[in-house]
């Protein structure tokens, strides 16, 4: 398997241990902590890890990297993705403490990145017809999906919560 694909799937199944904790445990399962879970997940385990191990690769064999990629090697530019890798993996992790807004603000540098990233590869591909498995094959995949699964997340994540301050104004506004 790709390692590409490892992040995202490792992201889905703590998604799903921690929904079998919560349900075991028999506290109430909302949608509203089903999404927080998920994107929680993605942010900690698929950003967070997912990059810093991205970073390492970039960093420490960034002429193997840039062999998968189709790319020359010996450039100093891996370093630059590697310590782009690297903050993104600290505010993937950061994210585990740090909440509200802070998650926004790292989805939004994240999939810019991710979807920067694709744009890169698929104009690679179709100017100068590289095909090579690290340049179109799972990391493009993930470059796209990845963004849009943490984009809807998000956006699922500050309308729920939306709704929930609502529901509680009015009960407080019932109450008084």
């Amino acid at each position: 398997m790709d390692m590409a694909y490892t992040w995202l799937i490792l992201g889905i199944i703590v998604s799903l241990i921690l929904l079998g904790f919560q349900f075991y445990s028999r506290r109430s399962l909302t949608i509203r902590r089903i999404v927080e879970i998920f994107l929680l997940s993605f942010l900690v385990f698929t950003v967070g890890i997912g990059s810093l191990w991205a970073f390492i690769g970039h960093a420490f064999f960034a002429n193997q990297v840039a062999s998968n990629i189709g790319w020359a090697t010996g450039s100093p530019f891996q370093m630059e993705v590697a310590f782009t890798n690297l903050a993104f993996g600290v505010l993937g992790l950061l994210c585990f403490w740090i909440r509200g807004n802070f998650w926004t603000a790292t989805v939004i540098g994240v999939s810019v990145f991710y979807l920067g990233a694709a744009i890169v590869h698929i104009n690679n591909m179709l100017s100068i017809s590289n095909y090579a498995i690290g340049n179109v094959g799972a990391d493009l995949i993930v470059d796209i999906l990845v963004p849009l699964m943490l984009i809807g997340l998000c956006v699922a994540h500050k309308i729920v919560e939306e709704r929930a301050v609502r529901s509680a104004i009015k009960s407080l506004e019932r109450s008084l």
